[in-house]
């Protein structure tokens, strides 16, 4: 997919098998035209983008990769909110120098319906071809928001792995898969002790699972994933790369178990 100057604006990489890994907040550039305008500085506008999601979504043999900044169109927010118009969008952040003319967010709009287009089309192959598909839809979040010195957010109300099946129609067809995806998570051998996973406990899902649970409603199971910006400084962007390193393992060790109980599901759906 590419812009109105040719530029792409993500990246797609596919593989065999049912499982996708999404990255749609992991791009920090944007379009000239709308790079110019930013009142926000490159750090401001890191802190609420998701790195290091694209080095973990490489475990799924297919991938979905953002390589723009959220800043510019938000792929994971329903299409009126998308686009940041007001600092209300963005958690009181003053996004933009003036007001952002309405063409150039019209031509964020594009780019939008344009990856949503081209998702289905993925999806649609997917569903044709496995009957049902996992994505795993990888973000992160932020636990500091009071200063690089403030506290810590209540670790009661933030665990480290949120996980987001909110958005599903039904969460008992696809119970098996949520349940040993967040069992294996909560089991692997992490530095440091045992993550706290949990589920709906900070976020729901976002638009790229709500679109995927309407548009498949028979065939998609969208597992949003945050990440507690615990595995780096949020403030200076310095990752602990251990960390960042044992991440990636423990997604990967979810794999076999997920792709277990999806095929439950399917044999399921065969003896109906």
């Amino acid at each position: 997919m590419t812009d109105h100057e040719g530029t792409p604006i993500w990246r797609l990489h596919v593989g065999d098998g049912p499982l996708v890994a999404t990255a749609v907040h992991d791009g920090h550039e944007a379009r000239p035209e709308v790079a110019e305008r930013f009142a926000l500085d490159d750090a401001g506008r890191l802190r609420e983008e998701d790195p290091w999601t694209a080095e973990w979504a490489m475990i799924a043999p297919t991938r979905v990769v953002g390589l723009r900044s959220r800043f510019e169109v938000d792929l994971n927010r329903a299409r009126e909110k998308c686009v940041y118009r007001v600092p209300e969008d963005a958690w009181g952040l003053q996004v933009w120098d003036g007001e952002l003319p309405d063409d150039v967010a019209t031509r964020s709009l594009d780019e939008y319906d344009a990856f949503y287009k081209a998702l289905g089309e993925l999806y649609g192959e997917l569903a044709e071809a496995h009957g049902r598909f996992v994505v795993f839809d990888l973000h992160t979040y932020n636990h500091r928001r009071n200063g690089p010195d403030g506290p810590e957010a209540d670790p009661g109300g933030n665990p480290q792995v949120n996980i987001g099946t909110g958005t599903l129609r039904d969460r008992s067809v696809w119970a098996g898969v949520i349940d040993r995806f967040i069992g294996d998570l909560s089991a692997f051998d992490f530095p440091g002790g045992k993550l706290d996973v949990r589920e709906n406990v900070k976020f729901f899902g976002g638009n790229c699972g709500r679109w995927a649970h309407e548009t498949f409603p028979d065939a998609a199971c969208v597992l949003s994933i945050e990440f507690k910006k615990f595995f780096m400084d949020e403030w200076s962007g310095e990752p602990n790369s251990e960390l960042v390193d044992a991440i990636t393992a423990a997604l990967k060790s979810t794999i076999p178990g997920v792709l277990e109980e999806l095929q439950r599901v399917s044999s399921a759906d065969v003896r109906k």
